[in-house]
């Protein structure tokens, strides 16, 4: 270790292998395939290569294949053995004077995020446009499980208008669409703004982008999924892709919601929500979709 965290820092000192790591600490749990990070970043292939090579010699990025495909995520145990070494070696086992967040406890001083059974928690689902997959979840948790949780939801490019087929699903369903409109993330940052206990992102565009940085530092989470709005076909065909879309986030919100939350320390939350993301959606990649995500 003596060895590995002087690499580790001098290869995040490179600005754009900084913004590689961060973009993949963004996504995790994801895997995310080459040419997906060359675009987000707006790098060439080549340059690329270089950069995950050198993540990779760190200990810090992980590569797998799956087909022809070559697949990168961040190295989560190598990144929470750094992390550890730093507040152990240069805070001397005194993680408070570098930080006084509970972001940063450990195993052996893991903070619940909260002591209260009875309070009430403040969640946000963010998307780009804040038009269909933010406004199911939205939906979704305030009614399976409203009374423990304040729900909210944005974009960080948000429409005026919310997507009428995810509306027409919603109410087909029998929900209540009075409370829905579009919201900028801007509304849940800063004075007056809600303190937030979870953020959660439900498409991968929401995730690249650079989010505020949260007061209170709440647990986040990565539920990437297929865009509906991009489905093409009949109009049959388009309100599936919306089933499915609704069908997956009622699958991990109704997990979610069964967590002893009051129970559990930020690493054990942190892990369960990240166990969700991970949950199969097999029937989502069936969608048939054209380039512009929105929701």
């Amino acid at each position: 270790m003596e060895k590995e965290i002087p690499d580790r820092l001098m290869t995040l000192g490179h600005p754009q292998r900084l913004a590689l790591f961060r973009l993949l600490m963004r996504r995790y749990p994801d895997r995310l395939p080459a040419g997906e990070i060359a675009e987000v970043l707006e790098v060439k292939a080549s340059t690329l290569s270089t950069y995950l090579a050198a993540l990779m010699r760190a200990g810090l990025v992980t590569q797998d294949r799956a087909g022809t495909s070559l697949l990168y995520a961040v190295d989560m145990k190598q990144v929470q053995e750094t992390f550890d070494y730093l507040l152990r070696d240069c805070c001397r086992g005194r993680p408070e004077i570098c930080s006084p967040s509970p972001f940063f406890a450990t195993e052996g001083t893991a903070q619940m995020i909260t002591a209260s059974q009875d309070r009430t928690y403040n969640v946000l689902f963010i998307c780009t446009g804040n038009s269909a997959r933010s406004i199911f979840a939205e939906t979704l948790l305030r009614e399976i499980a409203g009374e423990r949780f304040n729900v909210y939801s944005a974009g960080t490019k948000p429409s005026s208008e919310l997507n009428p087929i995810a509306v027409e699903l919603l109410r087909q369903k029998g929900h209540d669409i009075a409370p829905l409109r579009a919201k900028n993330v801007s509304e849940f940052s800063g004075a007056g703004a809600p303190d937030l206990d979870f953020v959660f992102t439900v498409c991968n565009q929401a995730a690249n982008e650079e989010c505020p940085a949260w007061d209170g530092q709440p647990i986040s989470g990565h539920w990437g999924m297929p865009d509906p709005v991009k489905a093409t076909g009949t109009e049959a065909e388009k309100m599936l892709a919306f089933q499915q879309a609704y069908g997956a986030l009622k699958h991990r919100i109704e997990a979610f919601a069964a967590l002893p939350i009051a129970q559990l320390d930020r690493i054990s939350l942190q892990a369960a929500v990240d166990e969700i993301a991970q949950f199969d959606t097999p029937e989502t990649s069936l969608i048939k979709t054209s380039p512009k995500e929105t929701t």
